[in-house]
């Protein structure tokens, strides 16, 4: 019979371990959710405010704005979350 235990499951709540520590702390929404989250709302209010008759919508433009949207809010979003995420200390190695 073998003495050795074997280690506990870091999968199973209740069971301790020492090497399961996360120093990050847990992130937020990701940013390609909220756009895309956005884009939906948005087109949400357009399809709303074309059927009230407010206003009279060309589609093409509608699109291309939209993907102008999108594209700069994933390009700002990624460049803040990279900014975010790197900020811990260096040690001078490359």
């Amino acid at each position: 019979m073998s003495s050795h235990t074997p280690d506990p499951d870091p999968y199973v709540p209740g069971s301790t371990t020492a090497a399961r520590t996360d120093s990050a702390p847990p992130s937020g929404a990701r940013v390609g959710t909220v756009v895309w989250g956005l884009i939906v709302l948005a087109l949400a209010a357009l399809i709303i405010v074309a059927q009230l008759g407010i206003v009279t919508l060309n589609g093409t433009y509608v699109l291309i704005g939209l993907m102008i949207g999108a594209g700069a809010a994933l390009v700002i979003g990624g460049l803040l979350s990279a900014r975010k995420r790197d900020n811990s200390p260096t040690t001078g190695k490359s």
